[in-house]
């Protein structure tokens, strides 16, 4: 099931979140993302486990996807695919441009995103501890 997320799945997310960098907690205020009124945060639920998430700032008809993860256990079953094509579908017809960043040499991140339309934009020197980044953007 996929569903927005409530203050209830914190923990989870941000244990999943500790996948990227250990201080995710601190530098991703999950709990803030689900009352400013302009953050999505969606999770995949499976037999009452999270198993991914994707968090998203979208502001008039934009919007930047921060965060997608999903539990090394249950990588490609699906799960990052279903929480894309949630939201695409979800913040509606007047969305005209989904951004992104994802780490250079992730290919297989790169690929999932350009099965969904998404082009590297441009190239972000050490937007990352130990890599750079590419911007990917999907025109709507």
């Amino acid at each position: 099931m996929i569903r927005e997320a409530s203050v209830y799945d914190i923990p989870r997310i941000n244990e999943l979140g500790e996948l990227l960098h250990e201080n995710y907690s601190k530098l991703n205020k999950i709990n803030e993302m689900l009352e400013d009124g302009y953050s999505k945060v969606i999770v995949y639920e499976k037999d009452g486990i999270i198993l991914g998430f994707i968090s998203a700032v979208h502001l008039y008809d934009t919007c930047d996807i921060v965060d997608l993860i999903v539990d090394p256990k249950y990588r490609r079953k699906m799960v990052a695919t279903n929480l894309i094509g949630y939201l695409i579908s979800d913040l509606g017809e007047n969305l005209k441009l989904i951004t992104l960043e994802v780490a250079k040499h992730n290919e297989v991140a790169i690929k999932l995103y350009e099965k969904f339309g998404f082009e590297i934009v441009s190239l972000r020197k050490k937007y990352y501890k130990n890599d750079d980044a590419y911007l990917m953007a999907r025109k709507c």
